[in-house]
């Protein structure tokens, strides 16, 4: 019998409004959570939450940069004021870099990336665990990558802010374990999203990557990357803890 219930669990998705945060989104409301959708992006995010509404779920949007303080501190706010609890955090935003190898890597590329992949999840996380604590429960799941596992899928920051993902996720489960919270995450493969990936055809990056992608066994959709963050956010996996399971069509097995 499945226990992926989350009637009326409060969940926060983050990068919600499109790609794999929306179809984790409606995946969760599906199953009776209350979601809140933060994204950068107010029309789509917008968007997602009618269609969640229009479906009979409850969901509510929350707009801006997570890696800015304020911003977070009103995801938290609007959570616990909204959704009643943070039950959930699914830390699924993030960008990709240009390929670049370390060399060629200049400080905007760098800064930019790690600032939305790494920093934004830790303020987040930083901001829910206290109520997580309180509650003697919560589930957090982070969308880590291929990349985070090996260290020729994608450039330089894209991969050290990835790897870094895997740090916060086995550090929170070490430290919280004890308090009921535990992180895990997901290592996509290459999956349908639109996230941009602005990189020259000549790319080193680009170039090192190529042969690799013709063994990989296709590419999955957002929903498929979705279903398995919830089930690590699910009771079905509540013996799970510190761990990244990589969704990627076995190209973590090669």
């Amino acid at each position: 019998m499945s226990t992926q219930n989350f009637a009326g669990r409060g969940v926060v998705v983050t990068g919600g409004a499109s790609g794999i945060g929306r179809a984790a989104a409606l995946d969760f409301a599906r199953r009776g959570a209350k979601v809140l959708i933060a994204d950068l992006r107010e029309e789509q995010a917008g968007a997602v939450v009618e269609e969640i509404r229009t479906a009979g779920g409850s969901a509510c949007a929350v707009v801006g940069d997570l890696s800015e303080q304020d911003v977070v501190d009103r995801v938290a706010a609007t959570a616990v004021e909204e959704l009643g609890a943070i039950d959930v955090l699914a830390n699924n935003a993030g960008v990709m870099d240009r390929m670049s190898r370390l060399g060629e890597t200049d400080d905007t590329e760098w800064e930019r990336v790690v600032r939305i992949n790494l920093t934004a999840p830790f303020l987040l996380t930083r901001a829910v665990l206290p109520h997580m604590v309180a509650a003697g429960r919560g589930s957090i799941v982070f969308t880590a990558s291929e990349a985070a596992l090996r260290g020729g899928a994608a450039g330089a920051a894209y991969t050290a802010s990835k790897h870094g993902v895997v740090g916060l996720v086995k550090s929170v489960a070490a430290m919280y374990r004890d308090q009921g919270i535990r992180a895990n995450a997901v290592g996509p493969g290459p999956t349908m999203t639109g996230i941009q990936v602005d990189v020259a055809p000549d790319s080193p990056g680009a170039a090192a990557i190529a042969p690799v992608l013709g063994l990989i066994n296709g590419v999955s959709t957002p929903e498929q990357q979705a279903a398995a963050i919830v089930f690590l956010a699910s009771e079905e996996a509540s013996f799970i803890n510190g761990a990244v399971l990589p969704v990627d069509g076995g190209w973590a097995a090669l």
